[in-house]
């Protein structure tokens, strides 16, 4: 990796983004202890991939080649013989729609990393350290590998997580017994402390929040998660406008 992205200007534009070990390491150590906390939902998507019939092996690709806890649990939800294919990839496209937000607002710092920086670390992006990635560069942190490094360890300990779920699928028959299936929920709204701008947020969230609880009402499918977003964008940009 190269020690950093030379994109520095004396027109007044912004310091370069680094990409560096460093960096990676930085997200990695710090993105640890959130991991860790998601990897209580990966125990839950192991249970419920054994259960659905999935081997330990083939539970831990899914895992190590997904890396979706919304989208994959909802596929195991819907995991029949024969697959419904088209039900699957529908539901799965229609759930990670949300990354398309997500990327969007990465761009800012991650246009002036390559192409094989950028997506690479793309990959790796689940929502809590996207949430991480955006609080550590609006602070003013130039790491443009802050993203990969703290993206491997959520790859890490979820793949983990998912084997040892799959192999205690046989005994643990409702995760939601230990409280498991709230961790994802509980981790997510304590990341969420540290975007919170004051005053001026409360706009956008609460119009996101109030869409996503109607969609869910009234619409059938995950369609709530996208419309939630789209609509506390659209607040956030016509506050900025105006």
């Amino acid at each position: 990796m190269s020690d950093s992205t030379q994109q520095e200007s004396g027109d007044g534009a912004e310091p370069a983004v680094e990409f560096s070990l460093s960096g990676v390491r930085n997200g990695f150590t710090e993105g640890t202890p959130i991991a860790l906390g998601v990897a209580g939902y990966g125990v839950v998507f192991g249970v419920l991939a054994r259960q659905a019939g999935l081997s330990v092996a083939e539970a831990a690709l899914m895992s190590a080649t997904v890396l979706a806890g919304a989208a994959q649990v909802i596929t195991i939800e819907l995991w029949d013989t024969p697959i419904p294919v088209l039900a699957v990839i529908g539901t799965t496209f229609i759930v990670n729609l949300r990354y398309a937000l997500m990327g969007a607002a990465l761009r800012p710092w991650f246009s002036q990393l390559s192409p094989a920086k950028a997506y690479g670390s793309v990959f790796f992006t689940a929502d809590e350290n996207w949430a991480l990635t955006m609080g550590k560069l609006r602070s003013g942190s130039r790491q443009g590998a802050y993203l990969l490094g703290s993206g491997l360890a959520m790859w890490v300990f979820w793949v983990l997580s998912t084997v040892v779920g799959a192999v205690a699928g046989s005994v643990v028959s409702d995760p939601a017994t230990y409280g498991l299936d709230f961790v994802l929920t509980a981790v997510f709204v304590a990341i969420s402390v540290g975007l919170w701008d004051g005053k001026s947020d409360l706009g956008p969230w609460v119009t996101a929040f109030a869409v996503a609880a109607l969609g869910a009402e009234l619409l059938p499918g995950r369609w709530y998660i996208l419309l939630g977003g789209l609509a506390g964008c659209l607040v956030e940009v016509v506050r900025f406008d105006s």
